[in-house]
């Protein structure tokens, strides 16, 4: 039987006290920036560092379905905070009362105030039709593309960089602003800027949104509650 050569392995262990600390840190304390933005450039070795972090994110299959489109244009970004207007001027109406009011007095300024923008896009093509992880469940490529986001995000935290997710616009309106082909799926829009403050919680919870919900609620031990 063959095995694997043991030169392919390398030691694994856990991080020192100090570098373990500095992962958890990255986690608990990144935020979805909307209006704290710098307008400071952000230096190509610093945005290559956080591209690199999401290139290296796991893919199911190894398929790396990824690619980041990134947008310094001030033209194209005001371009897109029209169409985000429109979008949310379209999303205020779906909600009443309170928090309707909640909603509108939210500052939704990133695309404008962050110096670059990251259009993060998945294509479902790049492995071929038949994908290992895939076969069973189509949408594993925009999953792993999701952890892409996230390694980018963390990194960004440890640089001292802030990220904003927009995710509210139409599809086809930025596809047409940067002619994308249709069979790429766009998965996330970030904002992406330096940063010298930050909400101690989430914004939302701070505004009164929505709260971290209790982690005792959302572990299940064996299989799902009997909730009859």
């Amino acid at each position: 039987m063959r095995t694997e050569p043991l030169d392919l392995l390398v030691r694994a262990g856990a991080f020192p006290h100090e570098e373990k600390q500095a992962v958890y840190r990255a986690i608990e304390t990144r935020r979805d920036v909307r209006d704290q933005f710098l307008p400071d450039p952000l230096p190509d070795d610093l945005v290559r560092r956080l591209l690199q972090a999401a290139h290296n994110a796991p893919s199911v299959g190894f398929m790396q379905p990824w690619n980041f489109l990134l947008v310094r244009s001030p033209v194209t970004r005001q371009t897109v905070h029209a169409v985000f207007l429109k979008a949310n001027a379209e999303a205020e109406v779906m909600f009443s009362g309170e928090q309707q009011e909640r909603y509108r007095a939210l500052k939704l300024e990133g695309i404008l105030k962050a110096p670059l923008s990251i259009c993060v896009t998945c294509d479902p093509t790049r492995a071929g039709s038949v994908v290992l992880g895939r076969t069973h469940n189509p949408r594993m490529d925009v999953y792993s593309t999701v952890c892409a986001v996230q390694n980018l995000w963390l990194a960004a935290r440890a640089e001292g960089v802030g990220v904003g997710w927009v995710s509210i616009f139409h599809d086809s309106d930025i596809r047409a602003i940067l002619g994308i082909p249709n069979h790429i799926e766009i998965v996330a829009w970030l904002c992406v800027g330096f940063v010298d403050q930050l909400y101690g919680e989430p914004e939302l919870a701070v505004k009164g949104w929505r709260q971290r919900l209790p982690l005792e609620e959302l572990v299940f031990d064996e299989r799902w509650p009997d909730v009859s």
